[in-house]
């Protein structure tokens, strides 16, 4: 097994079965480079949420990351510290093989790792910010604006949806004509749409890390403070504010369902790869539906049964248009 056949194996499968999925589906021309920046910016997440190691020093390590992926004469950032800190052996064996994410970056062809650059830039600019905003956890803080919001899910993940617009177009249908400017905008919503499921997902695990991101305002709308939402008795209050983030959630979803719609209909494989983490992403809603959100007790990880079903629902039907069209709705 080459280096980049096991950083884009086992050691990417290790840290991701679900992104892993998507990457062994998606077409041979743009698989390496989409696979080569979700490593990379797995290696940013494990670097932001390393909560032993203080923010200071994880915003300098984040900083250093970043200028060795911009530039050849950069130093190696020295991540022992880090290392020593995982209590996943995925995430430890990803940042011991930094070094050699970093030569396959520089073996990348030029546009490729000029947009790998620029999208982990974006990306790395978001996570910067972040532990700005909360610190090492200790006291709960709040996004304050819905826009704070949308700006943090673009960072994050609604950039990840032009890169891979950008790569895709190139590469696997460069002459189709397209309303670029619209499946761009897609796009971004496709990423958006799966941070904003995380966040809706993870929100009592992010409380205990001293992060909410369910805006301030919206939360004195409703007289509650981030602390409160630590009560799951508080559910029923904190609904006015959560239902409609739950609602934009699934309008991006259906944006992004759009999104595989306008790629050109031969292209099996991209569509495949992008319907399952929109399927996913919906069935996960559907879960957040039947339980209470702010209770660490609720199971709100879809079950390896429901992945099987989401990808045998879509294999069966790619190749009919009238199917394909209508799967997003009868899921």
């Amino acid at each position: 097994m080459t280096h980049t056949d096991e950083l884009l194996g086992p050691i990417l499968r290790d840290v991701s079965r679900a992104f892993y999925l998507t990457l062994r589906v998606l077409p041979g021309e743009v698989r390496q480079s989409i696979g080569l920046l979700y490593l990379l910016a797995r290696t940013t997440d494990t670097i932001a949420d390393t909560n032993i190691i203080p923010a200071e020093k994880r915003i300098l390590k984040l900083r250093q990351f970043r200028d060795r992926v911009r530039s050849e004469g950069a130093p190696m950032p020295d991540f022992s510290n880090l290392v020593r800190e995982q209590k996943n052996n995925g995430e430890k064996t990803l940042l011991l093989h930094c070094p050699e994410i970093i030569t396959l970056l520089e073996k990348t062809h030029a546009f490729d790792r000029g947009q790998i650059q620029l999208t982990l830039e974006t990306i790395t600019r978001g996570q910067e910010q972040d532990l700005v905003r909360f610190g090492d956890g200790r006291k709960l803080k709040a996004l304050q604006t819905p826009n704070e919001l949308d700006d943090y899910t673009y960072h994050v993940a609604g950039c990840v949806g032009e890169f891979w617009t950008h790569l895709t177009r190139r590469y696997c249908f460069p002459k189709t004509n397209l309303n670029d400017s619209q499946f761009l905008e897609l796009a971004i919503r496709f990423g958006k749409a799966l941070q904003l499921v995380n966040i809706l997902r993870d929100l009592p695990g992010d409380l205990q890390q001293g992060r909410c991101y369910l805006p301030e305002t919206e939360l004195d709308k409703v007289k509650l403070k981030p602390q409160d939402l630590k009560n799951p008795e508080n559910w029923s209050k904190l609904q006015p504010v959560y239902i409609p983030l739950r609602q934009m959630a699934e309008e991006h979803l259906a944006a992004a369902w759009q999104y595989t719609l306008m790629i050109p209909y031969e292209h099996y494989r991209l569509r495949l790869a992008c319907a399952w983490p929109i399927l996913m992403g919906k069935r996960t809603l559907k879960l957040l539906d039947s339980a209470n959100p702010l209770d660490q007790a609720s199971i709100l990880k879809i079950s390896r049964s429901d992945v099987r079903g989401i990808i045998w629902s879509t294999v069966w039907r790619v190749p009919f248009k009238g199917r394909w069209v209508r799967l997003f709705g009868d899921n």
